[in-house]
């Protein structure tokens, strides 16, 4: 698993997980415990800009469809907002055609898994983009 810089192993990295379908948020709580990772869990893109500010997590994973605040715009929230435009997200989508991604990645994304994402390799996804952020940097 990759570390945030400063980051010991023995420290765990903090996620943010956002997704309006609670049994997606179970499954990814899940996954992402058991991939050792820190989760906090948020079921709207509303929840997530108030929550993000609290938590200060180190990577946010951000569902891309969900009603009132999308993803996408939340994404654009964050971006205008000097506490949360330096956390790396990762969209989660079942929207991913190349246009899409490209989108994604150019609104400020460092990545995107996509959904229906599989439980047993979230964490390894996570830490694949995430080592491929520290390799660009």
């Amino acid at each position: 698993m990759g570390y945030p810089i400063g980051m010991t192993a023995e420290e765990k990295m903090k996620v943010l997980f956002v997704d309006d379908q609670n049994d997606i948020r179970t499954i990814a709580e899940i996954a992402l415990k058991h991939a050792n990772y820190d989760v906090y869990l948020a079921e709207s893109g509303i929840q997530a800009l108030q929550d993000a500010k609290t938590i200060k997590p180190d990577l946010i994973l951000l569902d891309v469809m969900m009603p009132d605040l999308d993803g996408i715009e939340t994404l654009k929230k964050m971006k205008k907002d000097e506490e949360l435009k330096s956390i790396p997200v990762i969209f989660i989508s079942a929207k991913v055609q190349k246009q899409e991604v490209t989108n994604y990645l150019k609104i400020g994304a460092i990545g995107v898994i996509t959904k229906p994402f599989d439980p047993l390799t979230l964490g390894k996804s996570v830490d694949a983009i995430w080592s491929d952020k520290a390799n660009r940097n």
